[in-house]
Order: C-alpha cells, then sequence, then structure tokens
C-alpha cells in the first residue's frame, strides 16, 4: 500500500512559487455528503482523501492500525476511521458530529464535511450545509430511498443547496447490476420533482472499492458519465453565481488608522463594484459613490463577490458595521416584519412572544417569534399545526425585529436572507433560519412624525419620566409597596400611574393565560404601555412577577438608557408562602392551580437590580420611603 502515501506534485520540487502561485488562484467547492445511517458517508470521504494523496504516511499507518482494531471491513483498510474521529463513533460504526476534511487536485480545492444521517442529529446536519455549494446524497444500493434519503435531501434543497449528486454506493455488493440502479434513479427523480428540486447528476459507485470515484470502473461499462471527482472539478461554485447577482457589501469594520483615511471594510456577498460606481447605504439609504477599493495588496480597479476590501466614498456619509452598501439604483429591501423558515437548534423549545438576538450578515436586532403556522414533518413532508418548536423541528413562523433588517429573500441571497437566533441570556444559538419575504403590513405601516417630543412632556411636568419595575414572587408585597410608593410621590406632586398585575388582566390581557408564552405576551404588552405612559412624561409603576430576566429585559430595551428602574421586592419563597392572602400557594401545591411560580414554574430572580427591597429587613412603608428615596437622588 506504500504507493497510496502522500507525494509531493512535481511542481513543489521545480519551483514551489510556482506550485503556491497555481494554489492559490483554485477555486474552492465545499460540500457535504449525506443520507441514511450507514450509507457509507464517511467511508466515501475517506476514500477521496486516500485516491487524491491526502494521507501522510504515520496517517496511514495508523489507519491500519485502526481498522484492524475497530475497523468494519475484516482485515482490509476502514476508510471511514479518517473521518469519524469521535470515540462514541468509532464504537457504533456512526457519525455523530459534522467532520470536516480539506483536500485538493490539480483542478481545485475542496472542504468536505461528513454530516450524520439519524434524525436526532438533524441540527448537525443543517450546520454542515448551511455554507455548502454541493451535496452528495448517498444511497446504498441494496436498501434504495429511504425516509433518511428523503429527508435529508428536503433539507438540502431547504438550505440552498442547488448542486445535488445522488451517488448510489455499495454497487459491489449488487454485482454492479444497471436495473437496481436505473429503479433507484427512477424512485428519487419522482421525489426530488415533488419537493422541486429540477436536477441531480446520478452515480453509481462504490466507495469501499473506488468504483467510478476518481476513474470510470471497468464493473460498470454500461455508465459513461463522469466519474466523482471529475463531477466534483467541473461543477459551478456558488461564488461564480453570485458575482453574476447585484452588488452587495455588509460593513464588519470601519477602517480609520488616522484622520485621513475612512473606508468601510467586509466581505462582498455578491456582485461586482468599480471605482466611480454610485452606492446606497441601507438602512439609511444615503448614497455616494466609490473613490477606490481597498486592499493589503493595493488598490483594485474591481472587486467581485468573496473578495474581502475596504471601501472609500467620495462623501461623508454615516455608515457603520451593521449597514449594507448595494448599487445605488438596485438596493436591497429594508423591513422589520417577515416570514421564515426555522430550523430549530436547542434542546429548550421555542418559546413564542420571547426576545432572540436575531444575525443576519453583520446586523444584530432583538426579534421575536410568533407562534408557528405550521410544523413540516421532514419523513412526510406533511404541514402540520404546532404551537412551538422543538429540538430538530423545522416550522414557518412570523419574526419581528425591534429594528429594520436589510434582507433579500434567502432563495436569491444565502448571506442576507439567511439567519442564527441566539438566546439572549446564554448566547446559545437556537435556531437557523431562512427569510421568506417582508409582509405586507411592514412595508404599509410607518412611523408619523410627532411635532410634541417626549422631553417636551416630561418638561411640562417637571420631571423626569421613569419606569419603576416591581418584580418579586407572589405574596411577596409587590402592589402593596408599589401603591404606598405611588402615595408619596402623589404627595409630592409627581405625576404618576400604577399598572397592577391583576388589574391589567382584567382588561387589556383578560385574554392571557399563565402558560410560559402568555407570561411573556403579558409582560411585552404591559411594557408597551409602560414605554407610551413614559413618553407621556409619566413616573409608571409596574406591579408583576414578571418571572423571566429576558423579558424584564426586553421592557429595559424599550426606554432610553436610565429609565427603567427594576425594583426586586426580595421575600423567601416559605415567607410568601406562610401569607398567601389569595390562597394561591394553597391551589397550587393541591394541583388546582398551574404554572404557579415558585411552585410549579420558576422565578428568575434578577441579579443585578437597581433596588433591591428585602422584606425580612424593611417594612413596607420603610421599603417605599427607600425605593422614593433612590428614585428621586435623596440618599
Amino acid at each position: 500500500m506504500t504507493d497510496a502515501i502522500y507525494q509531493t506534485d512535481a511542481l513543489i520540487a521545480d519551483d514551489i512559487d510556482a506550485y503556491l502561485e497555481t494554489h492559490q488562484h483554485k477555486t474552492m467547492l465545499r460540500f457535504i455528503t449525506c443520507g441514511s445511517v450507514d450509507d457509507g458517508k464517511s467511508t466515501l470521504i475517506g476514500r477521496l482523501l486516500y485516491d487524491s494523496k491526502m494521507i501522510f504516511e504515520d496517517q496511514l499507518d495508523a489507519l491500519h492500525a485502526d481498522s484492524k482494531k475497530v475497523g468494519t471491513q475484516g482485515q482490509d483498510i476502514d476508510f471511514a476511521l479518517l473521518v469519524d474521529g469521535l470515540a462514541a463513533e468509532r464504537e457504533q460504526g456512526i457519525t455523530i458530529d459534522v467532520a470536516y476534511r480539506f483536500f485538493n487536485t490539480e483542478k481545485r480545492k475542496f472542504i468536505v464535511a461528513d454530516c450524520p444521517g439519524h434524525e436526532q442529529y438533524t441540527r448537525n446536519m443543517v450546520t454542515g450545509a448551511s455554507t455548502a455549494d454541493l451535496a452528495v446524497i448517498l444511497v446504498d444500493a441494496r436498501k434504495g430511498v429511504l425516509v433518511q434519503t428523503r429527508r435529508h435531501s428536503y433539507l438540502c434543497h431547504l438550505i440552498g443547496i442547488r448542486n445535488l449528486v445522488l451517488a448510489v454506493n455499495k454497487m459491489d455488493l449488487v454485482d454492479y447490476d444497471q436495473a437496481t440502479f436505473d429503479a433507484i434513479v427512477a424512485d428519487y427523480a419522482e421525489f426530488a420533482k415533488s419537493i422541486g428540486i429540477e436536477s441531480f447528476t446520478a452515480l453509481p459507485i462504490s466507495g469501499f472499492k473506488g468504483d467510478n470515484i476518481t476513474t470510470l470502473s471497468a464493473n460498470t461499462p454500461w455508465y459513461s458519465g463522469p466519474t466523482l471527482v471529475e463531477h466534483l472539478e467541473t461543477v459551478e461554485v456558488n461564488s461564480a453565481r453570485d458575482a453574476e447577482k447585484a452588488f452587495r457589501l455588509p460593513v464588519q469594520w470601519v477602517n480609520r488608522p488616522n484622520l485621513d483615511f475612512r473606508g468601510f471594510a467586509g466581505l462582498i456577498a455578491s456582485g461586482s463594484v468599480k471605482p466611480g460606481d454610485e452606492v446606497r447605504v441601507l438602512p439609511s439609504g444615503k448614497t455616494s459613490t466609490v473613490t477606490r477599493i481597498v486592499t493589503q495588496d493595493g488598490d483594485l480597479p474591481e472587486a467581485v463577490a468573496g473578495q474581502s476590501v475596504t471601501l472609500c466614498f467620495a462623501d461623508e456619509i454615516d455608515c457603520s458595521r451593521g449597514n449594507v452598501i448595494a448599487l445605488a439604483d438596485q438596493p436591497p429591501q429594508v423591513a422589520d416584519q417577515f416570514e421564515a423558515t426555522l430550523v430549530w437548534l436547542n434542546d429548550e423549545a421555542l418559546i413564542p412572544g420571547r426576545a432572540y438576538w436575531l444575525k443576519l450578515a453583520t446586523q444584530t436586532v432583538s426579534a421575536t417569534v410568533q407562534p408557528p403556522k405550521y410544523a413540516i414533518n421532514v419523513n412526510t413532508l406533511e404541514h402540520v399545526a404546532a404551537k412551538t418548536l422543538d429540538l430538530n423541528a423545522i416550522g414557518v413562523a412570523e419574526v419581528t425585529t425591534d429594528k429594520p433588517l436589510v434582507f433579500e429573500p434567502y432563495g436569491e441571497n444565502r448571506t442576507l436572507g439567511g439567519f442564527v437566533l441566539i438566546d439572549k441570556l446564554t448566547n446559545a444559538t437556537v435556531a437557523a433560519g431562512m427569510l421568506h419575504f417582508s409582509l405586507r403590513r411592514a412595508q404599509n405601516v410607518h412611523w408619523q412624525a410627532l411635532d410634541i417630543s417626549r422631553e417636551a412632556h416630561a418638561a411640562l411636568k417637571n420631571q423626569k419620566p421613569a419606569v419603576l419595575w416591581f418584580t418579586g414572587l407572589s405574596g411577596a408585597g409587590k402592589s402593596t409597596i408599589a401603591n404606598l410608593v405611588e402615595k408619596k410621590l402623589h404627595r409630592m406632586n409627581r405625576h404618576t400611574f400604577l399598572l397592577d398585575g391583576d388589574n391589567v388582566r382584567h382588561g387589556l390581557n383578560k385574554d392571557l393565560g399563565f402558560t410560559e408564552a402568555d407570561r411573556i405576551e403579558n409582560i411585552r404588552r404591559v411594557g408597551e404601555v409602560a414605554k407610551l405612559m413614559a413618553d407621556a412624561g409619566l413616573i409608571v409603576i409596574t406591579a408583576f412577577i414578571s418571572p423571566f430576566r429576558a423579558e424584564r429585559e426586553m421592557v429595559r430595551a424599550m426606554l432610553p438608557e436610565g429609565e427603567f428602574v427594576e425594583v426586586f421586592i426580595d421575600t423567601p419563597l416559605a415567607d410568601a408562602e406562610a401569607r398567601d392572602v389569595k390562597g394561591l400557594y394553597k391551589k397550587a401545591r393541591s394541583g388546582q392551580l398551574k404554572n404557579f411560580t415558585g411552585i410549579d414554574s420558576p422565578y428568575e430572580a434578577p441579579i443585578n437590580p437597581e433596588i433591591r427591597v428585602d422584606t425580612t429587613a424593611l417594612s413596607p412603608k420603610e421599603a417605599a420611603e427607600l425605593i422614593v428615596a433612590r428614585l428621586l437622588g435623596d440618599d
């Protein structure tokens, strides 16, 4: 087997500079292998590495030893071991995590991702597919098209991969029978048409034996198409198609090393740009002209998709990270309400109404997701009713952002149409999403400019507006203390309004229950009302359990800095339960009252509240005096 040891290209020995120059200008193809469990994905990648001589001698020795120890091919080399690196993968003979490998041929460089086939690892598969130009869908020739084959094909199509290869693997185990191959291709073609896949390339291969991988096999004389490597070397990559689209550059960084230079750096997502082009900065809509295209290697006469550049403008216009630069006559869309497909990646289910960070290109905004319109059964492709999305679920929902987002539909531009959702507290990536379109109401509803500002309202009342947000367990004393605070401020001629949790549920929020989603919507509505009252110059006092930190932070983000004052009424659960004025704890303990905070629903105490009231040390009157003093700055 020594002839398979990695050998240097002859050009390296003759002229290393010429070799590096040639290597640098090779195009890069990112592709994934996916399919059902044990269809031979890892074996195929191992074979590609082996045949392209990308295995060093020590790796080959280790492969021989591992094949005998934990391999699944008897005494033969188990190529899958080159990719399956996790102990659990080797023990079970399956792929769990996404494994990335690099290799190259004389014509092109490749990064291949080996994606898991099991349904519970759908999120791993979506991660691997998100940057791919091509997908190799493997089918075991003995088993044909399976449920997982359909599921992975659907996911690849959903993610936007348009170059699909149907690799009918393990042809050696069916004696290279053409009829078997043709039947599988016909079955897959029928399915592919039903989900919108317009074309695919079918290949009969054996990853283990090497048939039709790098050279046409004598075992399949009835097949005259390209080998797998030949097809991978010639297929069009996304960057080539992106260069033909309208120019888009998401700004990553404002480059200002000195007073005489100001440029806007980023990776060109699509299109091309030249000095002299008139450009528009979104979402502001300001226009200017490109004067220079600056790179580390000097100025360029033109830049295209896939290049990282710094653009200089003729005018001093406002442009910062998160903005998008486009040609002036071909701007992308701007909106704050969308329909999108979500792939849920987190163990904790989607909570409709909760605020998440949404990251799209270089933009980061706060976003909320409405209850899904429907979820998609990835095995049958049926649309099913769903109130939320669990791990690995896929659904369609409306997404609302707190600021306008520069975007394009995912089908037109993956960079400006694809996004992730991030939990604000844990910073975990909880979902991947693809924007379909902006909602019509987002285009028809606009902010109306008003002449009387919030500052004018506050000046008329001779006070600084604020929202005192009382939070704590039921029975902690929030309403009692809040009432005393308002009475004290009223005697001081302050203009106030008290929003009490129970009172609000008699009117504004009478349609809401006490599920996690309803609690979040309850706080969102109260936050919006409190904001309007603060805009009117009032000191707003709210008394709500508001058990979740994320929603309290959502309300804080609605207000100008310094106007949200979190007041934590800190009462031990045992003390609050002992008071139990309304008998709610007793009902919760007996099971008559579900989703009761502190019993069968969590309370997330504030970490750094502006004011903390220890009710075991202070009376309600003393607590009210402390709060008023802190608010007015008397202590």
